[in-house]
């Protein structure tokens, strides 16, 4: 029999938000069995508290938006997939601004702060997610991407990106068991295409993205003068326009580094169904629209009580088909 776990005492991380830039403390703090992940605005007036559970997101155009009565934080992926690839069950997160800290733009310094602060078994049995028969299928009609979940004695994930890119085109990932995050999966960094950067600085996104907190894809070339602006608007080092490639300060850690990020994402998203899962996860084209499609179909698979209409994205992005077979 597996129990659940916390950890063994709190820890803290610092850094900007992507989105906001903003300086961000965030705290991680053991909780009680059956508490599952929940997240406290401690800047805010009566530190309201969010679940972070599948329903409650609430936007994943740029990451992963979890809110409760008006109160919203975001990019909440990495620290999620960090808590539930070290199998912690219960965990109260305290954060002092809107979103997560972006940090080097994966879940590496969530995952190395758990593993030095160690984890505590505790008192209550694990409950876990298993489908016997039947699998769970999502399809997001608009894209194309879907997801799978197969019956299975084991967690594993077989994932597969696809961009039209020189640089990035088809890429693979397959985790076999959650042991292989930490060391495989979890220094995967976040990716963006420099065609997206500046409608996403337009929209009073990124500020406080650099070359450092994220892979860079510079494969169309733009005028000299425009990818000047773009540099300073980063904060980073001009560069010859003519030159395509990656163009992050740090080089890639594995040749298919994206395509991990993504399973990472996939982790991190999944830990909303707010229990581990057994099965195995086949993916196709994932994103965060996609993966939050996947959690609430698995949560309403097992959870009947959650309902779909009570529970729509503001982007209207659950346009998609939902299936047992």
């Amino acid at each position: 029999m597996v129990y659940q776990r916390t950890l063994k005492n709190s820890f803290s991380l610092q850094g900007k938000g992507l989105h906001t830039g903003l300086n961000i403390h965030i705290t991680f703090n053991p909780a009680p069995e059956n508490f599952g992940y929940k997240i406290r605005r401690v800047d805010m007036p009566g530190k309201p508290i969010i679940n972070a559970l599948a329903e409650n997101v609430t936007a994943t155009q740029r990451g992963t938006v979890v809110s409760a009565n008006n109160v919203n934080v975001s990019t909440v992926e990495h620290a999620m997939a960090a808590l539930y690839a070290c199998e912690i069950d219960n965990c109260l997160i305290d954060v002092d601004g809107p979103e997560f800290p972006i940090l080097d733009g994966s879940s590496i310094l969530y995952v190395s702060k758990i593993k030095e602060v160690g984890t505590e078994i505790q008192n209550t049995a694990r409950e876990y997610i298993s489908i016997k028969r039947k699998k769970i299928k999502v399809v997001d009609k608009a894209t194309g991407s879907s997801m799978i979940l197969i019956p299975d004695d084991s967690f594993s994930i077989e994932s597969h990106i696809s961009f039209n890119s020189t640089f990035l085109k088809r890429q693979d990932a397959t985790m076999h068991d959650l042991s292989e995050f930490p060391k495989d999966f979890a220094s995967a960094r976040t990716f963006v295409f420099v065609k997206e950067i500046e409608s996403l600085l337009n929209n009073d996104l990124v500020k406080g993205g650099d070359l450092d907190n994220a892979i860079v894809i510079y494969d169309k070339p733009i005028e000299q003068e425009k990818f000047d602006l773009l540099a300073d608007m980063l904060g980073a080092k001009r560069k010859d326009s003519t030159k395509l490639g990656y163009i992050m300060n740090k080089p890639l850690l594995y040749p298919n580094e994206p395509a991990r990020h993504k399973l990472l994402d996939i982790v991190g998203d999944l830990a909303l169904v707010g229990r581990f899962i057994k099965g195995k996860v086949i993916a196709n084209c994932p994103g965060h629209k996609i993966n939050n499609m996947f959690a609430r179909a698995i949560r309403e698979a097992v959870f009947p009580s959650v309902q779909e209409e009570s529970i729509i994205l503001t982007e209207n992005s659950h346009a998609g088909l939902y299936s047992l077979a």
